[in-house]
């Protein structure tokens, strides 16, 4: 089954950027020209993705309406004649069928994902995490696809972590099956580092087939209280339907990263985007 929606769990109140994020959702604040966030849904669009599923709260009513149409503006970019720009505005628009959800309390990724259950309905789906940019000279969802239309199970972006890190992660066991294919066996969430099955994270990037839904309405909060995806898709991974990709291209987290080492990073990640020029099929035009 083509996979046709990806949500973007977008609620979080970014208190690890503050005071950035005070009136502006974290996922708005921008690179170089375009919010972090527009990367992302460009990321999902040139993977094959048709609908974004925006799983906000009520303070990021700015992301809704980035996404939405502003005739206003679209009158006045006419009026002065800047097509370009007036054309680059349309592109945002109409490049997919975006649609929202309210969490109406932050209890955690895995609940995040279940107040999308009725807009995702019975199909597999793509998550993507607003905090993770990937190079589009180095595209992950494509690989994930790749290996969730050959195995029919949910498929993890992985990457190898310093140990500093590895306790504010999601944690993996896995077995080589493939020359790039690894199957999950164990997943953990946020493991003290002597307790951490290997220093495989989690990153940002999944396929979920639907059962996850009713596994995540019988998940009990796991750690920090919250509804973790990470313990939902362990009873997967332990009935042996649940995958992973290692993902050795570039990337950057805009959370964790510390800017001045990540700048030439995010000056690529912004390089490649711009000169990314392809046709979405059924869509049209270049972006």
């Amino acid at each position: 089954m083509h996979i046709r929606k990806a949500v973007l769990p977008v609620a979080g109140l970014g208190t690890r950027v503050l005071p950035a994020s005070k009136v502006i959702p974290k996922e708005m604040l921008p690179l170089v020209d375009k919010p972090t966030l527009q990367y992302i849904v460009e990321e999902a669009v040139a993977a094959g993705v048709e609908e974004i599923i925006f799983v906000t709260s009520r303070s990021k009513r700015s992301i809704e309406d980035h996404f939405d149409a502003f005739p206003e503006l679209e009158t006045v970019l006419e009026r002065k004649g800047k097509r370009k720009e007036l054309e680059e505005l349309r592109q945002l628009q109409t490049m997919a069928t975006y649609t929202s959800v309210r969490q109406p309390e932050p209890l955690g990724l895995g609940h995040a994902i279940l107040c999308a259950k009725d807009l995702v309905g019975d199909e597999p789906f793509i998550v993507m995490l607003g905090d993770i940019l990937i190079s589009p000279g180095t595209p992950c969802l494509a690989q994930l696809i790749e290996v969730y239309e050959q195995y029919q199970g949910s498929v993890l972006s992985l990457v190898p972590l310093p140990p500093e890190v590895i306790p504010t992660y999601g944690i993996a066991t896995v077995e080589a099956i493939g020359s790039e294919v690894l199957k999950i066996t164990h997943l953990v969430e946020k493991p003290p580092l002597e307790e951490a099955p290997s220093d495989l994270g989690v990153y940002g990037r999944y396929v979920l087939t639907p059962d996850i839904f009713a596994l995540l309405e019988k998940t009990p909060p796991g750690r920090g209280g919250e509804i973790q995806v990470t313990d939902a898709v362990e009873i997967q991974a332990r009935a042996g339907h649940c995958y992973g990709v290692i993902f050795t291209g570039e990337r950057y987290d805009t959370v964790r990263s510390q800017p001045p080492r990540y700048r030439p990073r995010l000056a690529r990640i912004h390089a490649a985007s711009a000169e990314r020029r392809m046709t979405v099929p059924g869509i049209g035009g270049e972006w």
